[in-house]
């Protein structure tokens, strides 16, 4: 900018001193039209509101929304927590959640406890400082019951998402883990193997041992006994290193189900080091069939448990359970498909 140029009302205190007349004037309606736009009011006819909103951003009008909510009491935001937010799955499950919330006018808070009570509990009491509407939890391994009961007393709403503790007495949302699990167990059955295996979670989970006792289940009515659950594992580097244990038994499995899909690429990684093909030598069948599955070589044959779903439930569940706190708890369970590849 040159010594003697200036800058135009437009680009200096007009754009940020800008007011809620200033919009009305600009786009022909009143004050009261304006705040409905504002405030996402299904009132306002849509060549109105369009209108108005061109005017927002003509004369550069910033809504304080943070006044307004402490006016009304009500913060449109919404906490979410995960234990592991670099899992691909949680991020599709996310997406779900936020598309839902969004189209509410909410914001999302997202915070991972890492499967620690202890951080979660911190993440709880910071967002119910700033006067969260709710919260969607996915409960950090060895949560303590008295966690949901705090947040009762609270009257804070809330809805548990995958992993279930502290009775039935909440809203749930989660896949059918035990209708996947007979899915896979059912298929490989039909594929002619009677020595299957399942590689669960280390985590002592709710969704680890709906898979676990469905496993059990299912592959003694195929008639093949107990089945085969090996040790847990938390990653798909620890369960590469299960692999060359499994086939050196006397009498291997011919097939794994993994309790998710990246359990199950870290099998075929490990299957594929050893020059063992999958799918040929040893078939793999994941969980969640996250985008990866589809890309890896060979191709993951996996349980789709559809997390933007499940998300997406889950998000308007807990907005209804805001508007109507005292009805009672509901559980959703979202049913899975088997998605078949090359493994």
């Amino acid at each position: 900018m040159g010594d003697g140029e200036k800058l135009s009302p437009r680009s200096t205190g007009t754009r940020r001193g800008a007011t809620i007349v200033q919009v009305a004037e600009a786009a022909g309606v009143s004050r009261a039209t304006v705040s409905l736009v504002l405030r996402q009011s299904p009132l306002v006819a849509d060549e109105t509101r369009e209108r108005v909103q061109q005017s927002i951003s003509a004369v550069g009008y910033v809504y304080n929304r943070g006044a307004a909510q402490l006016r009304s009491g009500v913060s449109g935001t919404i906490g979410v927590i995960v234990p592991e937010i670099t899992n691909p799955f949680y991020a599709e499950l996310l997406s779900g959640i936020d598309d839902t919330l969004d189209v509410d006018g909410r914001l999302c808070f997202v915070a991972n406890s890492a499967d620690s009570p202890e951080r979660q509990e911190r993440f709880i009491r910071r967002i119910r400082e700033r006067g969260v509407e709710g919260i969607i939890i996915c409960a950090a391994e060895g949560s303590s019951p008295l966690l949901l009961e705090r947040m009762r007393d609270w009257n804070l709403p809330f809805v548990q998402i995958l992993r279930s503790f502290g009775g039935d007495a909440s809203d749930f949302v989660a896949p059918d883990f035990a209708m996947g699990t007979r899915m896979a167990v059912e298929y490989l059955v039909s594929k002619g193997h009677d020595r299957i295996a399942l590689l669960p979670s280390a985590k002592n989970t709710s969704a680890a041992r709906e898979r676990i006792a469905a496993f059990t289940s299912a592959v003694r009515q195929c008639g093949l006994g107990a089945g085969l659950v090996l040790p847990g594992r938390s990653s798909r580097f620890d369960a590469g290193e299960v692999v060359a244990e499994v086939l050196s038994r006397s009498n291997p499995p011919s097939a794994i189900i993994c309790h998710n899909d990246l359990l199950a690429l870290g099998v075929v990684v490990a299957l594929r080091q050893l020059g063992i093909v999958p799918g040929v030598d040893l078939s793999v069948v994941g969980f969640d069939n996250i985008p990866e599955s589809s890309h890896s070589v060979p191709a993951l044959t996996t349980v789709a448990t559809l997390p933007v779903e499940v998300g997406a439930r889950a998000a308007s569940l807990l907005l209804r359970r805001i508007m109507r706190p005292a009805g009672p708890a509901e559980r959703i369970l979202i049913s899975p498909h088997l998605v078949v590849r090359d493994t």
